[in-house]
């Protein structure tokens, strides 16, 4: 084995630089779309032996079998994270986003073991989550790791991550142009990335693997559908509002619980999947036991194609959409491990499905017009939750191959975005950045000089200066004896935040008087580098104090010298 990839690197050297790139790419699309199907067949028989299988017995042996099933799940899923790998917990997207801009598309190797037997255990044992997530968590991991011992260094791991992520997410949906504009507008956030073409073939390779393994057809069956009633775009509207005020719900929700899941100290972190596995399964049970539908455990993708077909009661379509909300915010929210792809869809479609049968009630709607709503509620509630509109669409498309569908469904995004925009400050993905303490604004490099303008003073601030909170002579003495520095912050409670030279200091100290403090501007970490920079040029110093509040003490620093170094590395990004 050793000997074989010893070969293959030395054959991959020889190659012209383009060539060497193009195989790399390959190997990466195959290996992502190898590890989404190990994923998803994965998770199918554990939840067939499980769930499923249960479900034909009797109520007694149902209720406590699907109990044991998702507590026991639940509980191996959280102590594997909590001991091994604690990054390998939620959707993994957000992980793939901060390693691609962090850490240069570096993911560490427990991930992938760790995130692939917890996703099996935890969606496949009962869990409302999804795993198209992980899936682009396992395909990245897998091909930045892979891409190690084939003689990429770490500093060039990106286009492994971004191809696999692309390769997983095409296998997993069966939906390759979506999984391309995904990679591109929620990881890369740039439609004109210049490894687009990477990303392509990773995606086209990827589809082929589960083409070739499993099968070309879509994730959801459905009948075809004819060209809408005029009457049923007067829907359209309502229904995606509907829809997205769901996905807004969910995610509000979710972040809530997620939040009060960290600061609990009475429930150890390892044990706090189990509690979202209780409340899946309460919600899950309570269900079955009253509609026979199993929708609210795992992906819900049976019951969300009975939907897509006009099969469901717009009541229990109410009911299943009320239970999968909460259950999915309590399975996500107590840090289990699995994706909000398959959740939203089934959300969306459930609320589509829900105001079908109502607006039936009113509104003569045929059969394809009732599918039409349902499907627009998936593609609204997925592109407020996750805000890609054009992932949101083709995604709905391709998983469906209805060409029927696309005007209503552009339609329903315009009306999506809107409600997303006006109730949300940012998609899913970066407010569970942001909870963790890891804002995506700061690791991902703005794209032209407006942009650079709109970032935050943090992302190029010093955060650990050397600041004067005494001006006792001993005090002054030290400083200037440890630190080389022309002029140092001072931050004297009860005192203006100012500024002293180091040779205004030398001179009091001869003197036996006190330094003379200058006035500096202030600012809070917040606050855009253009609004502060002239500020900064301004400067008598050439120096801006960083501030915690108004009015409070100096946590940081700014100069003229960090701002042209920021303004070098911007120069050096647009170039690449």
């Amino acid at each position: 084995m050793k000997l074989t990839r010893e070969l293959f690197v030395g054959w991959l050297h020889r190659l012209p630089q383009n060539t060497r790139s193009l195989v790399l790419t390959c190997v990466y699309g195959l290996a992502g779309g190898l590890i989404a199907v190990a994923f998803q067949s994965g998770i199918n028989f554990v939840y067939q032996h499980g769930i499923v299988a249960l479900s034909g017995c009797s109520a007694v042996v149902f209720l406590s079998g699907t109990l044991a099933a998702i507590l026991a799940t639940s509980l191996v899923a959280g102590w594997l994270l909590n001991s091994f790998c604690p990054q390998a917990a939620g959707s993994g997207i957000p992980q793939v986003k901060l390693a691609f801009w962090k850490d240069f598309g570096v993911i560490p190797l427990r991930v992938l073991w760790v995130k692939y037997i917890a996703g099996v255990l935890q969606i496949g044992g009962g869990s409302s989550l999804g795993r198209e997530g992980p899936t682009v968590h396992l395909a990245a991991a897998l091909t930045s790791n892979l891409s190690g011992p084939l003689g990429v260094p770490k500093q060039s791991r990106r286009l492994p991550a971004a191809a696999g992520s692309a390769a997983g997410l095409a296998a997993a949906f069966n939906a390759p142009l979506a999984s391309i504009t995904f990679v591109l507008e929620e990881i890369i956030e740039d439609l004109n990335s210049r490894i687009l073409g990477s990303v392509i073939l990773a995606s086209v390779l990827g589809a082929f693997v589960v083409y070739a393994l499993i099968g070309k057809h879509p994730a959801f069956e459905m009948g075809q559908v004819e060209s809408p009633a005029w009457q049923v775009y007067l829907c359209v509207p309502v229904v995606a509002a509907f829809a997205a005020l769901a996905g807004v719900i969910f995610q509000r929700a979710t972040l809530v619980i997620r939040e009060k899941a960290k600061r609990l100290a009475a429930i150890p972190r390892w044990a706090q999947p189990m509690l979202g596995g209780l409340i899946t399964w309460l919600l899950g049970a309570g269900v079955f036991l009253w509609t026979g539908h199993l929708g609210v455990f795992s992906l819900g993708y049976e019951d969300l194609s009975a939907a897509l077909n006009d099969q469901m009661a717009w009541k229990v379509a109410g009911v299943l959409l009320v239970a999968k909300l909460a259950a999915t915010c309590a399975s996500y929210g107590w840090g289990g491990c699995g994706g909000i792809f398959a959740p939203s869809l089934f959300l969306g479609g459930m609320a589509g499905a829900l105001l079908a049968g109502v607006f039936n009630c009113v509104l003569p709607l045929g059969k394809d017009d009732r599918v039409l709503l349902a499907v627009v509620g998936m593609s609204a509630c997925l592109g407020a939750v996750v805000r890609a509109p054009i992932t949101s669409i083709l995604i709905v498309f391709e998983m469906t191959h209805q060409f029927a569908l696309v005007p209503a469904l552009l339609l329903g995004c315009l009306v999506s975005q809107a409600v997303a925009r006006t109730l949300l400050q940012q998609d899913f993905y970066g407010a569970i950045l942001q909870q963790d303490g890891q804002p995506i604004r700061h690791v991902m490099p703005p794209r032209d000089l407006r942009g650079w303008e709109t970032y935050p003073v943090s992302a190029i601030a010093n955060f650990r200066p050397m600041v004067l909170t005494e001006l006792d002579p001993a005090r002054l003495r030290s400083a200037l004896e440890q630190h080389g520095y022309g002029r140092f912050p001072v931050s004297v409670p009860g005192k203006p935040v100012g500024i002293v030279t180091r040779q205004n200091v030398q001179g009091a100290l001869d003197k036996g008087i006190a330094p003379e403090i200058h006035p500096v501007p202030c600012c809070l970490r917040d606050q855009s580098i253009g609004e502060v920079q002239r500020f900064l040029i301004e400067a008598e110093d050439g120096m801006v104090a960083v501030l915690d509040q108004p009015g409070g003490a100096v946590i940081g620093l700014l100069t003229l010298h960090d701002l042209l170094r920021g303004q070098i590395a911007l120069a050096k990004q647009l170039e690449e």
